[in-house]
């Protein structure tokens, strides 16, 4: 009798560890690239990792840090990672130069971007920048973009006083007095001043004219092809990980630093008070899913101000085939 059971128990043991070791190997191996370095931007999809989101949709993911939104689109359309998170405009340009790249989840459904200036300027709109001197940073969506604020704010760009300076020194430059403001983050610049106890005030580009999409889950149109339900399942749990992060901020913060402990939890709580107010455009209804008028603003913006071309319609660039029927309401 107990040989019996030592035997059953035996059996109950390696069963045991053949069905852990079968779901272990069940699980995809996915890479996802963040646009920059891990903060409050990215804190939803660490988040979801920590929950075990990931492994329950049977995806084993690794999450490593990028260096802008340009190079990490070109790594997914290279094939060199599975998924990026980069600015819907870097991806949108890109593809419009042939490269595999589509837009599959917009998890900030604006931008980001600020004219970012001191309280004590008195400075409020953009018109009040006339004669005034703002730091650009050439060849960033922020600076190419800014014609477009000119144009829907009837600002002569003659009157317009751009200075080219290095990013670096975007923050010292602008508390040193040398500039009145700088073309920047609300999540980022904006951030870095307000820790040094600096009074500053951010002109949204999405409150005066400029609402493009901002950033975005995107992939490769072949990956997407081959393995539609695996980026079904990411995208599902990525968005449930983003609703968790609205809901508790202090764990999202917790999940960056525990996956990325260069930052601090302040500062991602910072950052995410920023990020959370742009999961939601105006006018949408759920997580990962912009109002069309986004979309087409967004398109109108880039093919005025980036070359992008319009033989293609806006939808070449995204698609909504791959986001979940029920995502998290928007408020």
């Amino acid at each position: 009798m107990q040989a019996t059971k030592l035997l059953i128990t035996a059996l109950i043991g390696a069963l045991a560890l053949a069905t852990g070791g079968a779901q272990a190997q069940a699980l995809k191996p996915m890479k996802l690239t963040l646009n920059f370095l891990a903060g409050g931007p990215q804190a939803g999809f660490m988040l979801a990792k920590q929950m075990g989101l990931y492994e329950k949709a049977g995806i084993d993911l690794t999450i490593e840090e990028g260096r802008g939104s340009g190079t990490t689109a070109q790594l997914v359309a290279t094939g060199q990672t599975d998924i990026g998170f980069a600015d819907a405009p870097a991806a949108m340009q890109l593809r419009a130069k042939n490269a595999p790249v589509k837009i599959i989840a917009p998890i900030l459904q604006t931008n980001g971007f600020a004219i970012i200036t001191l309280e004590e300027t008195g400075i409020r709109k953009p018109s009040d920048l006339v004669g005034k001197r703002v730091a650009v940073q050439a060849g960033t969506a922020q600076t190419t973009l800014l014609n477009a604020i000119l144009a829907a704010n009837d600002i002569d760009p003659s009157k317009f006083n751009a200075i080219n300076i290095d990013p670096s020194a975007f923050v010292g430059t602008l508390i040193e007095k040398k500039v009145d403001a700088i073309l920047g983050g609300a999540d980022f610049q904006s951030v870095q001043l307000r820790d040094r106890g600096l009074k500053v005030h951010d002109i949204l580009y999405r409150d005066v004219g400029v609402p493009t999409v901002g950033l975005s889950v995107i992939a490769r149109d072949d990956k997407i092809a081959a393995e539609p339900d695996l980026y079904r399942k990411f995208i599902a749990v990525s968005l449930e990980g983003w609703d968790a992060a609205r809901k508790n901020p202090t764990a999202a913060a917790d999940a960056v630093i525990k996956m990325f402990p260069t930052a601090t939890r302040e500062q991602i709580q910072k950052q995410l008070e920023v990020d959370l107010k742009l999961l939601c455009a105006p006018g949408a209804t759920a997580l990962g899913r912009v109002p069309e008028k986004n979309w087409d603003t967004t398109f109108a913006l880039l093919t005025k101000y980036l070359e992008l071309p319009t033989a293609k319609p806006a939808t070449d660039y995204y698609t909504t085939s791959l986001l979940p029927a029920n995502p998290p309401k928007c408020p």
